[in-house]
């Protein structure tokens, strides 16, 4: 069974995952998806995918180079530039400052029945 995750959740985070895939090795948009859904995240779709990596290589965050392919047309291969690796740096530690405060505010013990009056 697949979890489904919150669309509005994912949309912050996309450019970010992005990143640190294409940190870990350079892909193709196709992969990319494949990555993210191996990974979990079966809601990120191409539709999704290709516009935040056309945004990321406006905001030259990655750079992208074709390669010939034998099973189609050329596919566009992309990796992080030197801003890319900062954005994932900071965009990492910014994520992990609001997970942690995120984290600790819902772990905290709630009553086990609605308050009066709401």
């Amino acid at each position: 069974m697949t979890a489904t995750h919150d669309p509005q959740l994912l949309k912050g985070i996309v450019s970010l995952l992005l990143l640190q895939l294409l940190a870990e090795r350079e892909s193709y948009g196709y992969e990319l998806v494949q990555r993210l859904h191996e990974a979990g995240l079966t809601d990120i779709l191409e539709g999704t995918v290709y516009p935040a990596l056309a945004r990321l290589e406006r905001e030259a965050r990655v750079r992208a180079r074709l390669v010939s392919s034998n099973a189609g047309p050329a596919r566009k291969y992309y990796r992080p530039t030197r801003a890319g690796y900062e954005a994932l740096a900071a965009g990492t530690a910014n994520w992990s400052s609001l997970a942690e405060v995120v984290g600790a505010m819902l772990s905290r013990a709630v009553p086990a029945e609605p308050i009066k009056g709401t």
